[in-house]
């Protein structure tokens, strides 16, 4: 077991003093005057680009805007700026959910019973659904504003981020270490030193990609985001989506050409800017006993590393994070009694079902006279007998994604060369927003005569099937290498590694990847199962495009009834399923 370590590398032993107004230069890389110059004008040109994109953000609007979606290459540039600013402010967003929803969760046995039926709900929700609430309560607060569209895109895109980084964040929270809960509780440390000293370096591995395979799903919900159709009215933002789905309603391939590499670039730019040295960082958390023979490696890390800013800007913080960690002392210290009494615990579990059971009846309640006084209790027999579609093309999905993507997943995390070259790549493939491929798929189908119903099985796997390999090689990451050392010293090869190491390592990773690959699949049937193209639309039989056309018409008896559902069948498929799976990963599978 080890503590985070510095940089990764082989241990160079202690330092020497440092002396005064000069950085020790034994054990790390010489500071760089270029550095510090390379690193600020990044910062300051960063800033005005945000500042001078923000500015955008707060005009006025008209609704007959919609179909003026400007398609002009030239503006592609700011159309991707205002992209990749909404995108990272829903990371943002999505990150803060993370922290307070999975630690609330992981903290206390009551919220759990409560808060992870409800994440699974939640991620079942479609895109759409929550847009259609959103517009509706972010124009009514910023009337006649850009900004409320801004924010119900922003709101749009955090939905199809933060579940799975909660998810992720949960389990590694419920499976910490026994040695470093030992540990946290033996000095005694406050739960907000325990939180960002032990339990967040624990998952930080799993949080980095997570956070990325997150960042790809709001990629790929670009188009519904950006270019919103509520109750028959539509809105159009500026950005690489709406100019994307304006391409597409049109039938331009040239100007969707144009997307797609605009698409490209921004993809393989944040990850060389933010998500490989993040992931190269992330890597002095890993808990081995000793050092891996290759680390992951960021030009632009080493550049920061290299850097004086980033010290001098931790050091003028460090008064602030003193300051945090006297105010976090309220939250009490790591030492909490492992023995309550059972009559307590029995009193507050019985008041806290009877309380959350009965605001859950109220609701349920409350949704039934509505849909009774408008279409009846008889709208929900379609979307069942659709949901069954819609079942079948998840469970094919998540099947075939699980026997080709897990062993690809392990063989990529098991190299960091691999890595290096593989990331990119599969971030680009998990990136990709399936509309884009619309004008492909379309006259695939229809030269082959393959049908939509099996056709839209491919389009829900670009949505779904990459939750299950960056769990993969997340897991297979966090494999501490002393592990697989003494594998290879023991000879244990082939099947045997398999049983032994691989599957017992990965799993926890894996069930994670497998349930939110299930609620994405969900998520994404709405996209996958209309495809259009020009004046060409294909429909399949399922839930997603029941869910769809009741978007489009501005039905909600139909849309609650839709949504209801999905939430049925996903809920269902996590507890029978998925949830028995992470029982067994914390029971048998977590490194203890």
């Amino acid at each position: 077991m080890s503590f985070p370590k510095s940089a990764p590398g082989p241990s160079r032993g202690p330092l020497p003093p440092r002396t005064a107004g000069r950085p020790s230069r034994a054990g790390r890389a010489p500071r760089a005057g270029w550095a510090d110059v390379v690193v600020a004008a990044a910062v300051l040109v960063l800033l005005y680009l945000a500042l001078r994109v923000g500015q955008g953000t707060t005009v006025r609007f008209s609704t007959a805007r919609d179909a003026a979606v400007d398609t002009d290459p030239a503006r592609l540039p700011y159309d991707a700026a205002r992209s990749l600013l909404r995108m990272f402010a829903a990371l943002v967003l999505s990150v803060g959910f993370t922290f307070g929803y999975a630690y609330a969760a992981a903290r206390s046995r009551r919220l759990e019973r409560v808060l992870i039926p409800a994440l699974d709900i939640l991620q079942s929700v479609p895109v759409l659904a929550f847009l259609t609430v959103a517009v509706t309560g972010f124009l009514a607060l910023f009337p006649g504003s850009e900004l409320g569209l801004e924010c119900a895109a922003v709101f749009a895109i955090f939905t199809s981020q933060a579940w799975n980084m909660t998810f992720g964040f949960y389990h590694s929270l419920v499976s910490l270490p026994r040695e470093l809960d030992e540990l946290s509780r033996s000095f005694r440390f406050s739960r907000w030193m325990r939180f960002w000293k032990v339990e967040l370096p624990s998952g930080m591995i799993g949080l980095v990609w997570n956070g990325m395979l997150s960042f790809g799903g709001g990629w790929f919900f670009l188009v519904a985001s950006e270019a919103i159709s509520v109750d028959n009215q539509r809105y159009a933002l500026p950005g690489v989506g709406s100019y994307a789905g304006a391409a597409i309603a049109a039938g331009d391939l040239g100007r969707v050409g144009w997307a797609i590499a605009t698409m490209a670039v921004l993809v393989i730019g944040v990850n060389f800017l933010f998500w490989r040295p993040l992931t190269a960082w992330a890597e002095r958390f890993k808990n081995e006993q000793s050092e891996a023979t290759e680390v992951q490696r960021s030009v632009v890390l080493a550049l920061l590393r290299r850097s004086r800013l980033p010290g001098l800007l931790g050091r003028v913080l460090r008064p602030l994070g003193r300051a945090l960690d006297r105010a976090g002392r309220v939250f009490g210290t790591d030492d909490r009694p492992l023995a309550v009494s059972r009559a307590r615990q029995r009193t507050g579990d019985l008041l806290f079902t009877v309380v959350s059971g009965g605001i859950v009846l109220w609701g349920l309640v409350d949704l039934g006279r509505y849909l009774a006084g408008t279409t009846g209790l008889g709208v929900f027999g379609e979307p069942l007998l659709l949901g069954l579609a819609t079942l079948a093309r998840v469970v094919v999905l998540v099947a075939v994604a699980t026997v080709v993507w897990v062993p690809i997943g392990v063989r990529i995390g098991f190299s960091p060369r691999l890595t290096r070259i593989a990331q990119p790549l599969v971030q680009v493939l998990a990136s990709f927003p399936a509309n884009f491929l619309f004008p492909l798929v379309v006259w695939l189908l229809l030269r082959t005569g393959l049908s939509i119903d099996l056709g839209g099985v491919l389009l829900m796997a670009l949505g779904a099937q990459w939750y299950i390999l960056f769990n993969a090689i997340a897991g297979a990451m966090a494999i501490p290498s002393d592990l697989r050392e003494a594998m290879d010293n023991l000879g244990v090869r082939g099947l045997q590694r398999w049983r032994r190491l691989i599957v017992p390592g990965i799993f926890p990773a894996y069930v994670t990847g497998g349930i939110t690959a299930s609620g994405g699949a969900w998520n994404a049937s709405i996209v996958s199962e209309v495809v259009t193209f020009g004046g060409t639309t294909l429909t399949a039989t399922g839930l997603g495009a029941y869910i769809a056309g009741a978007t489009e018409r501005g039905d909600h008896p139909h849309l609650l009834a839709g949504v209801a559902v999905m939430s049925l069948y996903v809920v269902a498929l996590n507890r029978l399923v998925w949830r028995r799976l992470y029982r067994l990963a914390e029971r048998r599978y977590s490194l203890q």
